[in-house]
């Protein structure tokens, strides 16, 4: 997917370390650089520091729930353009309908499909605008 000698960086905010072992290696397969934060704050914090290309956001965090970080991540103009997946286990349409409403572009259900993530991400990266 991304060009050979670029590795675009994927931030993956997940509290369940096997879903992060599963996310990461489907991913570095495609040749993306993976980073990663165990909950909503560190989230933020690791986003502003790493200004990741792509982030895929659990729904249900520790400390601060990925609705509150895809809100306060859409708050700022440094990632106004970067596409946020949720990633959940219950697709529950009210949950859905929050997440897009807090600023994700799409969501992703576990457990991780390889195919669905490929083509999720194909869908919305790399952004549209390239404003950053």
């Amino acid at each position: 997917m991304p060009e050979a000698n670029i590795k675009p960086k994927v931030l993956i905010v997940e509290d369940d370390e096997s879903s992060v072992f599963i996310l990461s290696f489907l991913l570095e397969k495609q040749g993306f650089q993976v980073i990663w934060a165990a909950d909503g704050s560190e989230g933020l914090e690791v986003a502003r520091q790493a200004m990741p290309d792509l982030i895929l956001l659990d729904l249900w965090l520790p400390r601060m729930d990925g609705y509150a970080v895809a809100q306060a991540l859409r708050d700022m103009p440094l990632f106004a353009h970067v596409p946020i997946l949720a990633v959940t286990s219950l697709p529950i349409m009210d949950d859905l309908g929050r997440a897009l409403a807090s600023g994700c572009n799409d969501y992703i259900e576990k457990p991780i499909d390889e195919h669905s993530l490929i083509t999720k991400i194909k869908q919305h990266w790399p952004p549209h605008s390239t404003e950053r």
